[in-house]
C-alpha cells in the first residue's frame, strides 16, 4: 500500500514539472536558453530576433 502512495505522489510530481516545462515553451523560454545573457553574451536573443 505504501508502494502505490509513493508511486502516486512521485506521478504527480513529474507531471507538475512537465506541464512547467510545456508552458515555458509555449511562453517561448526554452532549456537551451536559460535567458542568462552573460553566458552566452546575448547570442540567444539575437539569433530569436532576426528569425
Amino acid at each position: 500500500m505504501g508502494t502505490v502512495i509513493v508511486l502516486l505522489i512521485l506521478a504527480g510530481v513529474i507531471g507538475l514539472a512537465i506541464r512547467s516545462m510545456v508552458k515555458d515553451r509555449k511562453a517561448g523560454k526554452s532549456l537551451q536558453c536559460g535567458q542568462n545573457c552573460s553566458h552566452c553574451g546575448g547570442h540567444c536573443h539575437h539569433v530569436q530576433k532576426n528569425e
